[in-house]
């Protein structure tokens, strides 16, 4: 008993003896600390939730997950210890998942679809060049995926980019004829380019396929308004409004692309 509480006083001072390294920037001295103090109390669970901090620090993403899963298995009712996973979850996942999809990667260099996920990891970081670069070699080595090419348009699109956003769009439509969201999309860059005739072509087979959809009728009504014809804009903007007023006056509010039917009555009274 005298051993075993001797043990966990001497773990307790190494762990203390790390969080000082730790926070003073010290971080492989500070490892090695909780190292030990884990080593003398396999036990303790605050010893693996501050090495799993460093192993997070450091980059170590695989190592620090495991080390905060055994701190909760150790003490499955701490508060704190949920509390510092979902932490490291919030603010390293999508770190951690663009090194493992590396690594896969690394492993195998002609894996179409860690191209595919690690370029749309990227694009949720907000990281617009590495991510168009890993979903055209996920186009490169799967031709015919469409998703991909859905997915790169998409980026493109909020890049502003619509001439190569239409010519992945072009490719997707070919590929799988019956693709709602490539229509849409099409349509919306034919419109962005000034092209409202192949804009209305697209967002007619658009509606071929899902005639209710909220976003295909309001972008319907936005390229009717631009293209000067008020009566077919009005009918699907009344569309738009049954399916969630709500949320279409709030896009209303700041959508330039409107003006032209804002002087009239039968606007007013659709709106408001």
């Amino acid at each position: 008993m005298a051993d075993t509480k001797d043990h966990i006083g001497l773990s307790d001072t190494h762990n203390s003896r790390g969080i000082e390294l730790a926070d003073r920037g010290w971080l492989d001295e500070a490892a090695k600390e909780f190292k030990k103090a884990i080593a003398l109390d396999p036990d303790s669970a605050h010893a693996h939730d501050n090495l799993a901090t460093v192993y997070a620090e450091k980059r170590m993403y695989r190592e620090a997950l495991a080390e905060y899963l055994t701190a909760l298995r150790l003490e499955p009712d701490n508060p704190t210890g949920h509390y510092n996973l979902a932490c490291f979850l919030a603010t390293h996942g999508l770190d951690m998942a663009v090194a493992e999809y590396q690594e896969a990667i690394e492993l195998e260099p002609d894996y179409p679809d860690a191209h595919l996920n690690l370029g749309l990891t990227y694009a949720d970081l907000g990281q617009v060049e590495p991510a168009m670069k890993e979903l055209q070699l996920a186009i490169s080595l799967n031709p015919r995926d469409a998703l991909p090419r859905q997915e790169l348009a998409e980026l493109c699109m909020d890049e502003g980019d619509y001439r190569s956003a239409i010519a992945q769009l072009k490719e997707v439509v070919r590929l799988e004829p019956d693709t709602f969201e490539a229509y849409l999309d099409l349509g919306i860059c034919y419109a962005q380019k000034g092209f409202y005739a192949e804009a209305e072509r697209a967002y007619l087979r658009a509606q071929e396929l899902n005639e209710g959809d909220l976003l295909l009728n309001y972008n319907l009504a936005a390229l009717y308004a631009l293209w000067n014809k008020p009566k077919e804009a009005l009918e699907h903007l009344g569309k738009a409004l049954a399916s969630d007023g709500a949320k279409v006056r709030d896009w209303l509010a700041a959508d330039p692309m409107f003006d032209s039917l804002k002087s009239l009555p039968e606007y007013d009274a659709l709106v408001h």
